[in-house]
């Protein structure tokens, strides 16, 4: 018995655009896009100021270590690993079109060293740890007009402090001093010593943090070519937090708004306890969805001058129960069309490439060499679509083949439709553009779509802040 495979085809890698006005100054591959155009908003006025200058925090005589990091961005490298992907990297200012200088002395501050007597004898090193830290943001938060970004460097014997976990407490020195820094309103970038610093391939490290640097300091490398201009996606994530006491919990709801060019620079928190716990998903009322999508509704309208989209997509982990698709309906009933798409990556679903036969006596193909290209996508029935996001991009490398994740085979994600009656085409092709809208680091893609991807990473760290302001956020407090 033979089985026909159902509808399937490929969504081709979308290209980026690196110039606001010139449509011309695209790319498929962000970093040569970079090179050949320069940032996006090198053209706009006053987006990034030059110098961008950098304070440090850093343990009591291992300043030099960050300085010297610094002035290593302005050299040349080449790379030594991913070299079919990886550009040269000329020096920060041939990229990016400004210079990385450190910001004066008052903004430097040192660690004392009796810390380590402190990490060592202590019972709770990892608070001790936070604490010094937290005290050295709170110092440079008084001199905030000195600096634009601040780098914090975490050395190596410190690295059994970055996380604890037990029964009560859920302990991440990441996300704690983001959320201590994006309450203060400090853009902070933090260094390893294994992963910055001692990391052989100084090409990728440059890469990776010149453009944190960039986007921490209020710069956009790039936004997606060709998209709607009346577009909007919404990415939604939870975070679950305790209050202290039995059976009282929180939902934190973490909305980031982009428009149609992929740009989401700023995204809102919602605080509810009128939700519904299933396996550790919350489910919203209809009346608490529709408060969210209202405060997204008004984020996208403040960004854009009033005006409403005609076209909405909202993008989340788990289904869309009955009240949750209502109280959406409500908040954009002034919209002509509404996608809502669940997302999911953990499918059992794999694809291999099969070559054709390359000779004519033979009746069957090979297993390809490569796995099959990224933005393939099989439907599976009316409201689900397999998409590979990870794979084969050929595209973007001079010859041959290029597949980021270097062996294995990728898998692809669900995307469920719960409402919404547009092209599965179109929806593909935004979300394989999404995924190319991570601006902290130097790969190709994400797996995720950013509106996901982002609001995920928010959903971490909001549920660690200790108050919760009812405004909108920059994300870069939280890159």
């Amino acid at each position: 018995m033979t089985h026909e495979c159902p509808l399937h085809w490929r969504v081709l890698e979308p290209p980026l655009l690196f110039h606001p006005s010139r449509s011309s100054d695209r790319h498929e591959h962000p970093l040569r896009g970079l090179l050949e155009y320069g940032p996006f908003s090198r053209s706009l006025v006053n987006c990034v100021m030059d110098p961008i200058r950098v304070a440090t925090i850093a343990p009591e005589g291992e300043s030099d270590k960050l300085h010297g990091l610094v002035s290593e961005l302005e050299h040349r490298h080449f790379a030594k690993e991913r070299k079919q992907y990886l550009p040269e990297f000329p020096g920060f200012s041939r990229v990016f079109g400004a210079k990385v200088v450190l910001a004066e002395s008052v903004a430097r501050v040192q660690v004392p060293s009796r810390v380590e007597l402190q990490l060592a004898s202590s019972a709770q090193p990892h608070l001790i740890l936070a604490d010094h830290l937290a005290r050295a943001l709170t110092a440079l938060q008084s001199m905030r007009s000195e600096y634009d970004v601040v780098l914090i460097y975490l050395p190596d014997r410190w690295k059994a402090h970055f996380e604890f976990r037990s029964a009560t407490e859920d302990f991440d020195l990441h996300d704690h001093l983001k959320a201590i820094s994006a309450v203060k309103g400090i853009p902070t970038q933090m260094v390893r010593q294994d992963s910055g610093l001692a990391y052989p391939c100084r090409c990728s490290v440059m890469w990776r943090l010149g453009l944190a640097l960039y986007c921490k300091a209020g710069g956009v490398p790039w936004k997606i070519a060709d998209a709607s201009p009346d577009t909007a996606f919404v990415g939604l994530s939870y975070a679950i937090r305790n209050t202290g006491q039995p059976g009282s919990r929180f939902v934190t709801c973490c909305s980031q708004v982009f428009d149609a060019d992929g740009a989401g620079l700023e995204f809102i928190l919602y605080e509810t306890d009128d939700i519904r716990i299933e396996h550790d998903n919350p489910y919203l009322s209809r009346s608490e969805m529709r408060r969210v999508m209202a405060r997204s509704l008004a984020l996208y309208q403040r960004q854009h001058t009033g005006q409403t989209p005609k076209h909405v997509v909202v993008h989340k982990t788990s289904d869309f129960r009955p009240e949750e698709i209502d109280g959406c309906f409500d908040a954009w009933s002034s919209t002509e069309g509404l996608e809502l798409l669940q997302i999911q990556q953990n499918v059992p679903w794999r694809g291999v490439k099969i070559d054709p036969p390359s000779d004519r006596r033979e009746k069957k193909g090979k297993p390809s060499r490569y796995p099959c290209e990224r933005g393939s996508c099989l439907q599976l029935g009316s409201r689900e679509v397999l998409v590979w996001t990870q794979g084969n991009a050929p595209s973007v490398v001079d010859r041959g083949n290029y597949f980021k994740e270097g062996k294995g085979i990728p898998s692809p994600i669900l995307v469920t439709r719960f409402a919404g009656h547009s092209s599965w085409e179109e929806q593909c092709r935004y979300i394989l553009a999404l995924t190319k809208m991570n601006w902290n680091n130097d790969a190709l893609y994400d797996r995720l779509p950013v509106t996901l991807g982002y609001a995920s990473a928010l959903a971490r760290t909001v549920k660690r802040m200790s108050e919760l302001a009812r405004r909108p956020y920059q994300f870069r407090f939280f890159m």
